[in-house]
C-alpha cells in the first residue's frame, strides 16, 4: 500500500499525511512540482521527528512518477474524488494498491484521472464541498488497511 499526492499545494497538509504514512508504515510519493519547497518548515513541523521513519519517492513530474510506478510493477492507482461514483466503504482496496490525491486547489487533470484504474469518494453531507485532503487519505488509507489486515502490529500491547 502507498499513498501519492499529486503536485500538492499546502505544506501542513503533505506534512500531516507524510506523518499518517511514516506511523502507519506506508510509503508516500509525491509527484512534483510542489506548490512549495520540500524542505519547508511548515512541512516539517507537521510532520514533526515522524518524516525520517518515512518511506519517500518524490518524483518531478507525472511522466516520471507513471514511468517508475510501471517499471517497479506497481498496482492500481486509486483516486480519491469528490466526483467518484464509488464509495471508499464500497470499494474492495488490494495490499498493493496506490491512494492519489490530487493538489488541494485543482485536484488531478483529465489524464491523470483515466490513467487510474478505479476512484473512490468519501462520503459527505449535501452541500458540503469537500473535506480536508489529509483527513481523507487518512480515512481512505485507514479502510484499505483494515481491509487487507495491513495495519502494523502494535509493539506496545494495548491498555483497556
Amino acid at each position: 500500500m502507498r499513498m501519492a499526492l499529486y503536485q500538492p499545494d499546502i505544506p501542513q497538509n503533505t506534512g500531516a499525511i507524510m506523518r499518517t504514512a511514516a506511523c502507519l508504515g506506508v510509503a508516500c510519493d509525491v509527484i512534483g512540482p510542489a506548490g512549495f519547497v520540500m524542505t519547508d518548515k511548515k512541512l516539517r513541523r507537521a510532520g514533526m521527528d515522524y518524516l525520517d521513519r518515512l518511506a519517500l519517492a518524490e518524483h518531478p513530474s507525472w511522466e516520471a512518477f507513471r514511468k517508475k510506478f510501471r517499471s517497479n510493477g506497481g498496482g492500481r492507482l486509486v483516486l480519491l474524488s469528490t466526483a467518484a461514483a464509488t464509495s471508499y466503504l464500497e470499494f474492495a482496496f488490494r495490499p498493493d494498491d496506490v491512494l492519489l490525491a490530487g493538489s488541494e486547489g485543482a485536484g488531478v487533470p483529465a489524464e491523470v484521472a483515466r490513467a487510474c484504474e478505479a476512484a473512490v469518494r468519501v462520503p459527505i453531507i449535501a452541500g458540503a464541498r469537500s473535506l480536508n485532503v489529509a483527513q481523507a487519505l487518512a480515512m481512505v488509507l485507514g479502510e484499505a488497511l483494515r481491509q487487507t489486515s495491513g495495519f502494523p502490529h502494535d509493539v506496545r500491547g494495548t491498555t483497556a
